[in-house]
């Protein structure tokens, strides 16, 4: 493992760790009319959502569960190069316990709360990411051993 694949694997964990906390530091009004493409994807998921239920949805588990799904993702990519066995396990563990975090970062942002369903939402969402990730680095590691031993 060279260390720039190293460096870029653990550099992605805190893009996307700092992609959430700057989302949960939005307040309520500027997440739904003050992101830009942001605010328009949310406003539109949120319109096609309702038409389809026949009433108002909240869209906001969607974006937990994107956000926590890539940090379920790229913290299995990068714990990988540590600990192929348990990548999965320690990437779920670490990003539920941020998920916590950032529940507790939202009581303190006007019109945000801390919703312990956000954090279950989380939870499993970063669980697939990671499982998938981890899934998929070792097919790929069998593949190679399998070429090699041919």
């Amino acid at each position: 493992r060279s260390k720039a694949l190293v460096a870029a694997s653990w550099a992605a964990v805190a893009a996307v760790a700092a992609l959430i906390y700057a989302m949960s530091a939005k307040d309520g009004v500027t997440l739904d009319t003050g992101s830009g493409l942001l605010s328009a994807a949310k406003a539109w998921l949120a319109e096609v959502l309702s038409a389809a239920a026949g009433h108002p949805v909240d869209v906001s588990p969607i974006g937990h569960f994107a956000e926590y799904l890539l940090l379920g993702c790229v913290l299995a990519n990068a714990l990988r190069l540590h600990v192929p066995p348990r990548a999965a396990a320690i990437a779920s563990v670490a990003a539920s316990l941020y998920g916590i975090t950032d529940e507790i970062h939202q009581i303190f942002v006007p019109l945000r709360s801390c919703d312990p369903a956000d954090w279950a939402v989380d939870t499993v969402a970063a669980c697939i990411g990671a499982v998938v990730v981890s899934a998929l680095a070792a097919r790929r590691s069998a593949r190679t051993r399998a070429s090699a031993d041919r």
